[in-house]
């Protein structure tokens, strides 16, 4: 595979400014070597502070890692209602291998990934001894997590064959500085290969991470991705300790009304989430979870609707959740149901939280027969229970009880269909391994590369 590496581009990030991509058929004296334009400490830490700002685009975590999955799963739960073609064909399952989404999150999260390899291969030049360990944890956590992005969404999931040796993604451990190196090209890596990488640079960024990082990830925010990663691969011990690691930690708490880790920041139930204001978000520039999902006026498109059934089936009578988390538009398009979880541009987007966490212990420890850290009706009623949602958790709850739970608890964040994957539930008439559920490898790439790197099937 070609990975393009926008040299200037890094160069820029490091000075702490936004420019637009440049491509590879420049002069040589308007590049560098990119392992040689990092300098002092405060080079690193700015290239890190890049990545950040990388993931928070729109084509990742600030819009499309958490709305195109459960566009892939937005059978009988929500439909697309807007004028883009590209999120249309992600719901239809009608993608071509064009997909403008599916090009973007692609070419974004190698973007991050090389980054984080550019700061992985330059610490050397950071001398204070706890910012290296943290800059490194944090390049390790971001380089895994855009891995574990990626083998969930474009290749069919961990389970599909036996031995999980199917098609993957490309693993990325090396930075691409220079035009000699954006020229090789790699193949792609199974899906066990892409995994055992992810699990390394979780657990190695575990190792290195400080458990304090006010609005960067910590420790506990690579536990809780541990602990996700786990849970795709039906590990549901490590899944279990992971969450419960960051449970016992004692660093978060869930507020007594849902909607307070959506409507404010940083809240003690909020694990990790991406940090927008006024004047830095998606949503101003036309994207955003708001732009999509809210109708209210003057905000939002109302491009996503959610399905009345979904609302009125799914949640108890008079959970609050169900009164609280959705609504009748009043903006774009009134007189639907909407998502409340994102209705302003400048809100922050919690990616993981703890009431994930409370509900994979549970199931971990259901699948078990374990007890670790509380019983599962009590994992369940930290989650469900009269002050926090008006309703109330079985004592003594069923796999089906928690997973369901998790569907509604979790419902567009992102999370549906690695959900139905991992559980192996159809969407729709699709089922769990359906190839049409598999983002398209970006065209460019495979025309790119010489057939080095293989196209999924049905594209």
């Amino acid at each position: 595979m070609k990975f393009i590496n926008k040299i200037l581009l890094l160069l820029i990030f490091i000075t702490g400014v936004t420019a637009c991509k440049k491509a590879l058929d420049v002069e040589p004296k308007q590049s560098i070597d990119a392992g040689t334009a990092l300098q002092n400490d405060q080079d690193v830490n700015s290239l890190v502070i890049g990545i950040y700002s990388r993931m928070g685009s729109p084509n990742l975590y600030g819009t499309n890692l958490l709305l195109m999955p459960d566009l892939l799963g937005s059978d009988d739960v929500c439909q697309w209602r807007g004028t883009f073609s590209s999120p249309d064909d992600i719901a239809s399952k009608a993608m071509d291998r064009n997909n403008t989404d599916a090009d973007l999150i692609w070419e974004t999260a190698y973007d991050a990934i090389n980054m984080a390899n550019t700061v992985i291969g330059a610490l050397d030049v950071v001398k204070d001894a706890d910012l290296k360990k943290q800059l490194e944890g944090e390049a390790l956590f971001m380089r895994g997590i855009m891995h574990f992005e990626l083998v969930r969404l474009y290749a069919l999931p961990w389970g599909a064959t036996a031995d999980n040796t199917h098609m993957g993604v490309v693993i990325k451990t090396a930075a691409t500085n220079n035009e000699v190196d954006a020229g090789v090209s790699y193949p792609r890596n199974t899906v066990k290969e892409v995994y055992a990488q992810i699990i390394t640079d979780l657990n190695n960024a575990i190792t290195l991470l400080p458990e304090e990082n006010p609005k960067r990830v910590t420790k506990y925010t690579a536990l809780a991705f541990l602990s996700r990663v786990y849970l795709q691969q039906q590990n549901y011990a490590g899944a279990r300790d992971a969450a419960n690691e960051v449970i016992e930690s004692g660093y978060f708490s869930l507020n007594a009304s849902v909607t307070a880790v959506f409507t404010n920041k940083d809240t003690k139930e909020s694990i990790w989430e991406i940090q927008q204001n006024e004047q830095n978000n998606a949503g101003t520039a036309n994207n955003g979870m708001a732009t999509f999902y809210a109708s209210l006026p003057g905000i939002g498109r109302a491009d996503v609707r959610i399905d009345d059934d979904f609302v009125e089936n799914s949640y108890p009578t008079d959970d609050l959740r169900q009164l609280l988390w959705y609504y009748q538009g009043t903006g774009a398009r009134p007189n639907h149901t909407y998502c409340s979880k994102w209705t302003s541009f400048s809100q922050n987007l919690p990616v993981v939280r703890l009431a994930e966490m409370y509900l994979t212990r549970a199931e971990g420890n259901l699948e078990m027969g374990t007890n670790i850290g509380a019983t599962p009706g009590e994992d369940m009623e930290m989650v469900k229970n009269p002050l926090r949602t008006n309703s109330t958790a079985p004592a003594s709850p069923t796999l089906d009880d928690v997973r369901n739970e998790r569907f509604i608890e979790l419902a567009f964040e992102g999370q549906r269909i690695h959900d139905l994957r991992r559980l192996r539930l159809p969407t729709g008439s699709y089922d769990w391994n359906s190839p049409k559920i598999v983002m398209p490898i970006p065209q460019r790439e495979i025309d790119a590369t010489s057939g080095v790197l293989v196209q999924n099937p049905g594209y």
